[in-house]
């Protein structure tokens, strides 16, 4: 099994500023704008549709009974709203692909005896007339 490691708003500042010869502080303002404007959107009870990415929405989750798993009492949770995401179809196809490889490369040190030959970083082209 593959280890997974946490990727911070800092690191994504660097990458973006990086590939976009941006500085940080700018780049992290614009990320944080985007943030904000996302979380003001679901907040008014908007949709939010990210081609690719995919689509925002909050959905109600109705009160219901459930039990303490300690003490075995019954227990009501009160309605509450959740953010749900349906991925896009990009997103779909690149964590299918990449588990895809994974699953391949651990295959692979599996039967050699070795350690999984680490994957190669693919580079998608940038679609410049994608305006969303």
């Amino acid at each position: 099994m593959t280890s997974r490691r946490t990727i911070t708003k800092k690191e994504l500042v660097l990458r973006i500023a990086e590939h976009t010869h941006q500085k940080q502080t700018i780049t992290r303002d614009i990320i944080q704008l985007f943030i904000d404007e996302v979380i003001t959107e679901l907040a008014r009870g908007n949709r939010l549709e990210l081609r690719d990415f995919g689509v925002f929405e909050v959905k109600v989750r109705k009160a219901r009974k459930a039990r303490n798993p300690k003490t075995g009492d019954e227990v009501r949770v009160p309605e509450k709203r959740v953010v749900t995401i349906k991925p896009g179809k990009k997103m779909k196809e690149q964590i299918n692909l990449h588990a895809e490889a994974q699953m391949a490369a651990e295959l692979a040190g599996t039967a050699s005896g070795g350690a999984p030959a680490p994957q190669p970083v693919r580079s998608e082209p940038d679609d410049a007339d994608d305006e969303d």
